[in-house]
């Protein structure tokens, strides 16, 4: 059984995702990651520290075989990044409940299979633990002309569930928090005019995925806070500029 803290990965194939997994890596843990087609990624090295499994988090099976793998493998959940998320924006009239359902299925239902397995083994390990999850800063803090209504519906579930759930385990020691970035550099946005995502923060700047994965790193090492949205966006949460 191996002594180092064990963390689970979610959406780790590329982007903000590989970023997490070489981040923890480098900081001796062990990890867990996942995405649907993760086994085929030639992004990472393969470690005695690393287990990949393929599946859609949105699928409660994939949960199920991640939190297995973990403890078969390495013998604890610690922490959890909950970074698997879809994200598209379309004016309000023109959404259609099934593209709710899919922003659903991989960003609120996939959060609450893996979740509900790391906790219970956290419960079990009387350890404590941490959970991390990515949202957005649209999600409490809109701006004009980036009409994202209800993919934010699940962001903001998710600022909601992370405030909650900080408070029903804290007596646990199981830490609940959120990264809420703006503007990334990442595959997502590859397409996207630089100019125009400078544009959407005060301070004119756009976020590394190594950015992301330092606040990361910070929530789920910082032993005494729970609950918070931490907002790694330029000043776009400020408000007007």
């Amino acid at each position: 059984m191996d002594s180092n803290k064990t963390i689970l990965i979610t959406g780790a194939s590329q982007g903000i995702g590989a970023g997490l997994v070489k981040t923890f890596l480098d900081r001796e843990y062990n990890v867990v990651a996942t995405s649907r087609n993760i086994s085929e990624t030639a992004r990472f090295d393969r470690s005695s520290r690393l287990a990949l499994v393929d599946g859609d988090i949105g699928d409660p099976t994939t949960a199920e075989k991640v939190a297995r793998t973990a403890i078969e493998k390495f013998g604890s959940i610690d922490a959890v990044v909950n970074n698997a998320g879809i994200f598209f924006t379309k004016p309000f009239l023109d959404y259609t409940i099934e593209d709710f359902r899919r922003l659903s299925s991989t960003n609120i239902e996939g959060f609450i299979y893996l979740t509900k397995h790391a906790i219970r083994q956290m419960l079990r390990q009387k350890s404590g633990g941490s959970i991390v999850s990515i949202t957005a800063s649209l999600a409490d803090h809109p701006i004009a002309g980036i009409t994202a209504s209800v993919a934010m519906i699940t962001k903001g579930g998710i600022n909601a569930i992370t405030k909650n759930l900080a408070m029903e385990f804290a007596r646990e020691n199981i830490r609940v928090n959120a990264v809420a970035p703006g503007s990334v550099e990442t595959p997502l946005h590859e397409n996207s005019p630089k100019d125009f995502l400078r544009s959407l923060s005060p301070m004119g700047t756009i976020s590394s995925v190594q950015q992301i994965a330092n606040a990361v790193v910070y929530l789920t090492e910082a032993e005494d806070i729970t609950g918070e949205v931490l907002h790694v966006d330029n000043g776009a949460h400020l408000g007007k500029w």
